[in-house]
């Protein structure tokens, strides 16, 4: 059916057609829960997932679809980026497909309605039982003299909302944002964080792909020592590789196919500086079951997408759970967690 639908959704433009499937969401009946396999059960930071396969923060920016996401075969949700004040972003036009790359280059720039707008929602969401997990990514207003205050700010006003929390400091979108990736700064930024944690809200923090060796063996020992309950690897990024369509000269960050081989390759990184002490999510250019596969093998314990579900549907996250299992099956593997770092 999306196949069919997909070219006139293609006539709008990428931002009005995401703000069209949103509203599509809002009004869909929920459907029963999904009955979930027990073999592709993942426990992350202490949290009970009942598929590895997620939905990354960038769709669901405002907490408004995350009970309807959850019922498409998504195991998991993380909404947001969510900042202390609402903020418009940056000009548009600032998202584009690039069909021929299959494709998307986003300069949003954290657009969102604040975190009291979605909190509002949030709690109303946790009055009754979901289907799996909802985490929420957080970041810092653009004009923000304190970055760091942004979000310890964000810790304490989301947490009691949150299966897990995202410290989002890998978008290209708001200057200097990656600064906090350097050791001195992250040092600062996750030892404010950790402290402003009142409860055991896992604390999960996302990076960029475009990073050094030296890079990622910082943030892995930062984080070890703050103790970070997960890394997600990674954001989009900033590179270019060879790309084909019209659009691939835009500025932003760049997710999709043409990401996948450098988020497999920097998720390989982490896992091989971390030594397999830190939980891995691993993100960026997975689009069907041997993509998540690979993520997995590769060490990372789940996986998120969003890209993909442009150019595939929304029907991607079962398909990719039906296929995991199949994988399992070829690989004679009882269970999901057993390909954790396999390869």
């Amino acid at each position: 059916m999306y196949k069919l639908l997909r070219p006139a959704l293609f006539l709008s433009d990428a931002e009005s057609a995401h703000g069209l499937s949103l509203a599509a969401l809002r009004i869909m009946p929920l459907g029963k829960w999904p009955d979930p396999d027990p073999r592709l059960k993942q426990v992350v930071a202490g949290i009970d997932f009942p598929s590895p396969v997620g939905l990354a923060p960038g769709y669901d920016k405002n907490a408004e679809v995350a009970a309807p996401i959850l019922r498409m075969g998504f195991g998991f949700t993380e909404v947001g980026t969510l900042t202390p004040r609402p903020q418009e972003g940056n000009p548009r036009p600032r998202l584009f497909r690039l069909v021929e790359d299959e494709a998307v280059i986003n300069r949003m720039g954290f657009n969102n309605e604040g975190q009291l707008a979605a909190s509002i929602r949030l709690e109303q969401l946790r009055r009754k039982p979901q289907p799996g997990p909802v985490g929420i990514n957080i970041g810092a207003n653009k004009d923000s003299e304190d970055r760091i205050a942004d979000y310890v700010i964000g810790v304490t006003a989301m947490a009691p909302y949150a299966d897990y929390l995202t410290v989002n400091i890998s978008s290209p979108n708001t200057p200097g944002l990656r600064a906090l990736q350097d050791k001195g700064a992250l040092d600062a930024l996750l030892t404010a964080v950790m402290a402003a944690r009142s409860d055991a809200t896992p604390i999960f923090l996302k990076v960029a792909p475009d990073l050094q060796p030296a890079d990622i063996d910082d943030i892995v020992s930062v984080s070890l020592d703050r103790g970070i309950d997960a890394l997600i690897v990674s954001n989009t990024t900033i590179t270019r590789p060879p790309l084909q369509s019209r659009h691939g000269g835009e500025a932003g960050g760049l997710s999709g196919a043409p990401l996948k081989k450098l988020a497999l390759q920097r998720l390989r990184d982490f896992r091989s500086a971390s030594g397999g002490k830190i939980p891995l999510i691993g993100v960026g250019g997975i689009a069907n079951a041997d993509d998540a596969y690979a993520r997995i093998k590769a060490g990372a314990s789940l996986v998120q997408l969003y890209s993909a579900l442009v150019y595939e549907g929304p029907a991607l996250a079962a398909k990719i759970n039906t296929g995991l299992l199949q994988l399992l099956d070829r690989d004679g593997l009882s269970n999901i967690a057993q390909a954790v770092g396999s390869e």
